[in-house]
Order: structure tokens, then sequence, then C-alpha cells
């Protein structure tokens, strides 16, 4: 018996844009995801836990409300930080990011949402849809809620850094500004290799982006183009230990991979005429304090 697929039509309520991404598996009917709990962190500090269809489950959201915030203000700015692969968790940022420290100044809302360990910001054609809880569930709740307005920036390290991109690239007018620290920004520099380091995290990136031929798609390098009305800051080190390693040590491969992958998103936005503000400052591995540095150096351009 032929069976008819009906596809959900996702609008991203953020701006009014209808966003470019498709859900990667017929939905099924579902209430709309809500908070279910909130609690204070610290005195700045929330944790909301929102009930999120699009990913199956419970997620945990950070908010960091600015020094002047009150209950029913309204018009703040937003910073959106990503998180990234493997071990890390939203909550990387605030326990070694110092994003309490080095945010305590801004006039902007800094909202940390988790993204899952191999994630990928991405809705899987097998698997959770995070560029829907993202970019659709996590806005709708949480924005109202701070009062914040139509401005917004995104940052991220690591596979955190392709999803602040992706996303910029793939919702248009969403956001103003966009950074990377040590990004995952062209996953198609060494296609197997990627594809190895995903299976050994136990990952096919059949079920991520399906078949290799949409993953540019997916690809910072490949969405360069899309990018020409957002603020860009870039940064890496080229694997050697640097001046915030402590003693000496081994290349990091992973880094020195990564350098390369930021040198061909640069000349692919060179290309494309979109302008991009990068930090490749030489030595340094794929590590915290590298990215704490470059998340202070970027924020005058993602919160002029």
């Amino acid at each position: 018996m032929k069976k008819i697929l009906t596809w959900l039509v996702l609008v991203v309520m953020v701006t009014g844009c209808q966003s470019t991404a498709e859900s990667a598996t017929p939905p099924t009917v579902r209430s709309p995801a809500t908070v279910v709990s909130q609690e204070a962190v610290d005195g700045r500090t929330d944790r909301l836990v929102i009930d999120s269809p699009a990913t199956g489950g419970p997620r945990s959201v950070w908010v960091l409300r600015p020094a002047a915030w009150k209950p029913g203000s309204t018009g703040w700015r937003a910073l959106y930080l990503l998180h990234g692969c493997c071990a890390s968790g939203g909550w990387d940022w605030l326990e070694t990011g110092e994003v309490a420290r080095l945010t305590a100044g801004l006039d902007a809302v800094v909202i940390v949402p988790e993204g899952g360990s191999m994630g990928w910001y991405a809705d899987w054609r097998d698997g959770p849809a995070w560029e829907t809880f993202h970019m659709t569930e996590v806005p709708r709740l949480v924005e109202p809620r701070y009062g914040v307005g139509t401005r917004r920036a995104i940052a991220g390290f690591s596979m955190g850094g392709h999803g602040a991109f992706d996303y910029a690239a793939r919702h248009p007018g969403v956001f103003e500004a966009a950074a990377s620290f040590s990004g995952v920004l062209d996953t198609r520099a060494d296609a197997a290799g990627f594809r190895s380091f995903m299976a050994d995290n136990g990952v096919d990136t059949e079920d991520l982006w399906g078949d290799p031929s949409a993953w540019p798609e997916h690809n910072p390098a490949d969405l360069a183009g899309r990018l020409k009305d957002v603020r860009l800051y870039v940064s890496s080190g080229d694997g050697e230990p640097g001046p915030l390693d402590r003693g000496g040590g081994r290349t990091d491969a992973t880094e020195a991979a990564i350098m390369r992958q930021n040198l061909n998103f640069a000349r692919a936005a060179k290309k494309a005429g979109v302008k991009v503000t990068t930090d490749f400052y030489g030595n340094g591995t794929h590590t915290w304090p590298y990215w704490i540095r470059s998340f202070e150096r970027a924020l005058p351009l993602l919160l002029p």
C-alpha cells in the first residue's frame, strides 16, 4: 500500500523569515516545546529545562542576564554561545569558558543552549532535530522571557564554530554577527578523515547529513557567500604548542587540521566578496585558553 509522507514546514519565528532547513524525518503530531523548569544558578544565571519535541526530550539552556536587566525590561540584544563536541556541553562555557566574567559588562542576554555531544547543529536525517531546537524552540520560549529584541549575535568553539556559521548562513537576517573559535569550517577538506572521526565517536554521517552530495548545504566553506551581511570573526592556531600551553608537548593534529579548514573558509569568503576578520595566531592548540582569548578579542565585533 502506497504511503504518503507529509512534511512539516518549519517557520522560524525569531525574525519572521522561513528557515531553509527541513525536518529530516516525517514528523509526528506533538505538543509544542515548553519550559518545564527554571532555577537560579547564581545571581545572574538561570538554567531552563525545555521539553523539546524536536530533540525528543528535556534539554538545558543557560541564560546570563545583563547587570541592568529587570523583569519586564525589553529590547535587549542576544548573544548565543554554542559548545563543542564529544564530552563538551553547554555548561562547559560557564564552568571553563569564563563566560560570566567576559560578559559581565555587556548589555546583552547571553543564551547557552545544549547541543548534544555529537549533535553538529543539524536536523538529522535519522535522529534529533537540533537546528529546529536552536532556531525555533529556544528563541520562541527564551527570548520573550528575557525581553530580547531583534538584534542577535552567535559564536562557538570547535563544533560550535561550525554551528554558529551554519546557522548564520542558513537563517539569513537572524544574526548580525558570528564568530568561530577553532571552528570546523570545511568538513569537505578531508571528507574521508572527517567521516572516520565521526565514526570513531559513534556517528554515521549518512544519519546526520545524508549522502556526501548534501554536505555543502551544511558546510560553512560552501555557504560563505550567504554571509555577506554578517560581521564575521574567525580564529585558530596551527597546532604547535604556544604561549598559553603549559610546557612543551606534541603537535595538536586536530588544531592543525582545523587551521587548514579555516584557511579554506577565508579563501572561499574572499572569493565570494565576504569580509572576514581573521586571527590566525600561529602557535596554539585546540584548548580552552585560546578560545577564551579569542572570545574576548571577538566581543567588540559581536556586540559593538
